[in-house]
């Protein structure tokens, strides 16, 4: 697997967006549902990772946030989002990032979550650890959820469990130092397996924003699974619209917290 030639190609189209921020105007943006933001910027990034990445891995497909490319069951795939936090990018406020993640059959095999803010490189591929410009992360001995931050998102577009939510953020208050929300799920996956979070909740999440740092959580030996720790393949999470995740101290709380929250009465 040519995983150099795939986190260059991601380097090179964040690195672009970067440059397009300095120029970027907020008239150039389009309405795709409420509260739901494109720009010309996502939609370019998305067909030159599609280029860059299928070139470097012939026969593969695609599941991108802008509807490029093909799917190809049973195949390797790419998911990508080319710019997660579009609304932090549009608003110049990181963070903001390019997530890529390979699926293999139903397993993810390799990752990478570009954040623009800092310009950190974080890359994951399947059994060979999570790194960040070069550095491995391990959050195995990660501290617990009553001393630690939890990172999640707010709904922004569909308020149907919104009782559901605001339970679990009232648990969340009385249980973790503290609440973190930045807009962006693919850094806050990737803040959590660099230590800085101990865990993560947020539901109605599509695949492009949670398969590479699902895999970068995982390989920096942290848990991830639905909000009721339910025993999925990548392939069934990455669709299951609910994300819990957390170092494996802080995560048996943080899954018991979702689970008691958001389970049908």
């Amino acid at each position: 697997m040519s995983s150099p030639l795939f986190t260059q190609a991601v380097r090179e189209v964040g690195d672009w967006i970067r440059s397009e921020r300095r120029e970027f105007k907020a008239n150039a943006v389009e309405t795709k549902a409420f509260n739901s933001l494109v720009s010309y910027v996502d939609q370019q990034a998305e067909l030159m990772l599609i280029d860059r990445l299928t070139a470097a891995l012939p026969g593969s497909g695609v599941l991108g946030e802008e509807g490029g490319g093909t799917w190809i069951a049973g195949g390797s795939n790419w998911i990508i989002d080319p710019l997660d936090g579009t609304t932090n990018f549009i608003h110049d406020l990181p963070p903001y990032a390019v997530s890529v993640a390979l699926m293999r059959g139903r397993d993810l095999v390799w990752a990478a979550v570009y954040e623009l803010g800092q310009g950190r490189m974080f890359s994951a591929e399947l059994g060979g650890g999570s790194f960040c410009d070069g550095r491995r992360l391990s959050i195995r001995e990660g501290a617990p959820l009553s001393s630690g931050l939890v990172a999640t998102g707010f709904p922004y577009h569909d308020f149907s469990q919104m009782a559901q939510y605001l339970k679990a953020l009232q648990a969340c208050f009385r249980a973790a130092r503290g609440i973190r929300r930045f807009g962006s799920a693919a850094t806050d996956l990737a803040w959590l397996a660099d230590g800085r979070f101990q865990g993560f909740f947020e539901q109605g999440l599509a695949p492009w924003d949670v398969a590479a740092g699902i895999l970068l959580v995982r390989e920096a030996g942290g848990t991830v699974s639905d909000f009721f720790g339910s025993d999925l393949d990548d392939y069934d999470l990455v669709r299951s619209r609910s994300i819990t995740a957390g170092n494996p101290s802080a995560y048996r709380d943080l899954v018991s917290l979702t689970t008691d929250s958001f389970l049908p009465s």
